[in-house]
């Protein structure tokens, strides 16, 4: 087993990192933003293959987190990793009946449901994944730090070089900023903006990404609720829109009421990493891992699992 650079500390490197420790390597993540200033803070993280391809690598990665997001919900409450369930609005139901999800089979208990908010034709209902992020990345970097690697706050220029005193191989995990440290002109970001309200007593999630422009979502969390969102292509802004979070706010009221009168604690702006598909594949010592567009958490674990499977 060897050295490895994690050039990254958002969701997929922490993933990985953990991945390469347990699989016995000498592991340091780099990055300019450590873990709770990363976009991977900002997300709702609910579990759902979201901008993120090829449909059908997207569909095993996708299948292989399930699986972990489960067992550690279930064995590791402190990761702040919940199985929640909730209702995703379907298309509407004029015409034919609406096809199950691409990703239905990853899910053990999907089914159709009416039992929706005036206005809505009717949804899916299934049990998800949801990370408390601000928990779940102090887990992960905890896991990386017990298993002896470690996290480094480092503004890079370019990837780190292998050999000769630097590691045996190199990560990139490096999200949004693989535009520049990979050269990669197809990376490009997607503005998400999400207002976090007071927890009003809801326990289940709520998901439209038929009836917009941008998805509405509504994900509980133990002390707030995360309220989004917004899908800007190419926007690099992370300062946030009052008048986006008015209308966030009001798409949202459509979906769950309840939310009528709740504070507004906080807004937050995140960039997803986009990209026609993800880039995962070795390329001599480094293997890239990037690109991942609004499914970071979704794909974290099956991932890292094959980044783990590349330096075997």
């Amino acid at each position: 087993m060897g050295r490895v650079t994690v050039v990254g500390a958002g969701v997929i490197g922490l993933s990985c990192a953990v991945r390469l420790l347990e699989a016995g390597h000498r592991v340091d993540v780099l990055a300019r933003d450590l873990p709770l200033e990363t976009t991977s803070a900002v997300a709702a993280a609910i579990w759902h293959p979201y901008r993120a391809g090829p449909q059908d690598r997207v569909d095993d990665w996708s299948r292989g987190s399930y699986e972990v997001f489960a067992a550690l919900a279930a064995a590791y409450p402190e990761t702040g990793v919940r199985m929640l369930e909730g209702t995703e609005i379907r298309p509407s139901a004029s015409g034919p009946a609406p096809d199950l999800p691409k990703w239905a089979a990853a899910v053990p208990d999907l089914r159709e449901t009416v039992d929706v908010p005036t206005g809505f034709d009717g949804g899916w209902v299934f049990t998800a994944a949801v990370a408390e992020m601000p928990v779940y990345l102090r887990w992960l970097s905890g896991r990386v730090a017990e298993l002896g690697g470690s996290i480094t706050r480092l503004n890079l220029h370019g990837l780190p070089t292998t050999g000769e005193g630097g590691p045996d191989a190199v990560v990139n995990c490096s999200g949004i900023g693989a535009k520049f440290l990979a050269g990669d002109p197809s990376v490009h970001p997607v503005q998400g903006q999400v207002v976090l309200v007071e927890q009003v007593g809801l326990d289940r999630w709520w998901l439209d990404s038929v009836s917009g422009e941008s998805p509405t979502y509504v994900v509980p969390r133990s002390h707030d609720i995360v309220v989004g969102g917004t899908d800007v292509e190419g926007e690099w802004s992370r300062t946030p829109s009052p008048e986006v979070a008015a209308g966030i706010l009001r798409r949202a009221l459509r979906l769950v009421p309840a939310l009528a009168g709740a504070e507004v604690l906080a807004h937050k702006v995140g960039l997803r990493p986009s990209r026609p598909e993800v880039r995962l594949e070795r390329v001599g010592d480094v293997v890239h891992c990037y690109g991942h567009g609004g499914a970071g958490v979704t794909l974290s674990w099956g991932c890292a699992d094959e980044v783990a499977d590349l330096l075997a």
